[in-house]
């Protein structure tokens, strides 16, 4: 399947500030309509140099979904599942960068979860079928999730050379993130991503 249908870069300048600038995605779907929940981030050899693990992560379970649904996190990061709900809860994942269960509990688990490989993690339930979510792991710090316009900010993004990935929950289980090469320099950069192959 063909996933990346196409962008548009459209380059804004602005003044210098210290080598770095911020990178403007605005993701649509291959219709041109804007893709909220989609996931931007920026690949490099030095990027992932700077890349640290989260303090403090967490997906609960509230009114038996997944919250937040989507999270993304530093490779390292150690996440929690509170579970908020008043009925237990069996949070489980077999994708291939991280395999893991939490049997079913009330509270919180007493042992976080660990996300030490980069990719995506899809997440269920063993009990509610209708609950899944989503921990994308990176091995870089600038990365963001498209606000209900699509709109995504990654701020002092340092000039070089990166991989920018684009990646949506309507794509296919275990469809990789779309990329393209993007060039960084001391001038803010805004540009608007097409991602094809989403479903609602």
């Amino acid at each position: 399947m063909q996933l990346n249908v196409g962008f548009l870069i459209t380059w804004a300048l602005v003044v210098p500030l210290a080598q770095a600038a911020t990178v403007a995605v605005q993701v649509q779907d291959g219709a041109g309509k804007p893709l909220p929940g989609a996931v931007v981030f920026l690949e490099s050899r030095e990027a992932r140099q700077l890349a640290k693990p989260l303090a403090g992560a967490e997906i609960a379970q509230v009114g038996r979904q997944f919250v937040p649904r989507v999270l993304v996190v530093p490779a390292g990061t150690a996440v929690t599942f509170p579970n908020r709900d008043t009925v237990r809860h069996h949070v489980y994942s077999f994708s291939p960068n991280k395999q893991f269960e939490l049997k079913l509990y009330t509270g919180t688990a007493a042992n976080p979860v660990v996300f030490d490989k980069p990719g995506i993690a899809v997440l269920g339930c063993n009990i509610h079928d209708n609950m899944s979510a989503w921990v994308v792991v990176v091995e870089t710090p600038f990365y963001a999730s498209a606000d209900p316009q699509g709109a995504t900010s990654l701020r002092d993004v340092p000039a070089g050379n990166y991989r920018m990935r684009v990646w949506h929950p309507g794509l296919a289980v275990g469809a990789p993130a779309a990329e393209q090469a993007l060039v960084v320099s001391a001038t803010d950069v805004a540009l608007t991503y097409r991602l094809g192959g989403v479903t609602p």
